[in-house]
């Protein structure tokens, strides 16, 4: 790596810990992926030879069999960076007749995986409302190091224990979305700040939060970008409906859902007209508080539209892009240029260079 960007890397059945420097060296490629309704995602490929460490010791151990334990860290300019805590999912091994050649490729998930695993269904919550159910889950994982994050939900209502006690539905993983879903939240998992610590995110989706670095494209010498375009989808902009029945006709009463949310503000002065009128359908069996949650969210998502996919040398731009966060774009023009957030960003990282993929979204047109 450049001598501005040192990476560490950990790996162990239960608890990672630093590998051998023989193990650094055979490291050809890493990459990791993190976005928005997703579970954080890594690669890593190795250069193998048949006495290799990875395959003389390593692999037949059961050291690097899934769910094993894998840290990737980095520095960038003195700056450490928990990028990936994680466990294996899949290993694969590719064996070549020219030496060299050989490799081993670990694949895994963030430590949310490890909640995907036990079916509870039927598991019972009295009297607990949604973010104490989720506490309770996220307590189950120290081994982990799960520290939950939860904001509470205006919209949620305790459950009442003369009418109905909650019950698990599918993993714990599945549930806690399933539950975030319903109060107009998401859920994922951030590793750090500290290695073999995980910040378990049950909120809103905050696009207030403090910017990163700007992105700059058509900036001449101050350019940090190698790539970034714009699209505009027209008719993604959506009118979302519920609809009531009317008690007196019984017949249903379509009533617009206003785009009301206080942390997804227009992020620009022009809001793109809906072209598409569509109701919210699946509420019926949800209470009033948790169907408002879930229309509210999705007429917030509507105006998602704009959207903007480029591509950084982190080390001209000085600090890894990190997702659900926002970022301002200077040089695009008047139309395209304020601020974004950032939906999703793919790490990829080899000898000497260290590259982001990355996509940004937007509700609306020209910087505020």
């Amino acid at each position: 790596m450049a001598s501005e960007l040192l990476l560490s890397l950990r790996l162990g059945p239960v608890l990672a810990e630093p590998v051998p420097r023989e193990v650094v060296d055979a490291l050809l490629s890493v990459q990791v992926t993190e976005g928005v309704g997703r579970s954080g995602g890594f690669r890593l490929r190795f250069a193998t030879a048949k006495r290799a460490r990875l395959l003389t010791e390593l692999l037949p151990q059961g050291a690097l069999d899934p769910p094993a334990r894998a840290q990737i860290v980095l520095t960038v300019r003195g700056r450490s960076t928990v990028l990936m805590d994680g466990v294996v999912t899949r290993h694969e091994l590719g064996p070549a007749a020219e030496p060299g050649r050989s490799t081993l490729t670990l694949t895994g998930e963030d430590v949310s995986r490890m909640m995907d695993v036990v079916d509870q269904t039927g598991l019972k919550y009295p009297c607990l409302p949604p973010e104490a159910r989720v506490a309770v889950i996220c307590a189950k994982y120290p081994m982990y190091g799960l520290v939950p994050a939860i904001v509470p939900s205006v919209l949620a209502v305790p459950p009442n224990p003369l009418r109905e006690v909650p019950s698990h539905q599918g993993t714990d993983l599945a549930y806690v979305r399933q539950l975030a879903a319903q109060a107009g939240h998401h859920f994922f998992v951030a590793p750090g700040p500290a290695p073999g610590v995980n910040v378990a995110h049950w909120e809103p989706p905050n696009r207030l939060g403090p910017p990163q670095e700007p992105l700059l494209v058509n900036c001449d010498t101050a350019t940090n970008v190698d790539s970034l375009s714009f699209s505009f989808d027209g008719f993604s902009a959506t009118q979302y409906v519920v609809l009531l029945q009317d008690p007196d006709t019984r017949f249903p009463v379509p009533v617009p859902v206003p785009d009301v949310t206080p942390l997804s503000p227009p992020m620009g002065r022009r809001r793109p007209r809906p072209l598409k009128v569509a109701p919210i359908r699946g509420l019926s069996k949800l209470t009033p508080a948790q169907a408002a949650g879930v229309a509210l969210a999705r007429a917030a998502d509507s105006y998602e539209v704009i959207s903007g996919q480029g591509s950084l040398d982190v080390l001209r731009y000085g600090q890894p892009l990190r997702p659900r966060r926002p970022v301002p774009v200077h040089g695009a023009g008047e139309a395209y240029d304020g601020t974004y957030y950032v939906n999703s960003v793919t790490h990829s990282l080899q000898r000497g260079s260290y590259n982001q993929q990355f996509t940004l979204t937007r509700n609306a047109f020209r910087p505020l």
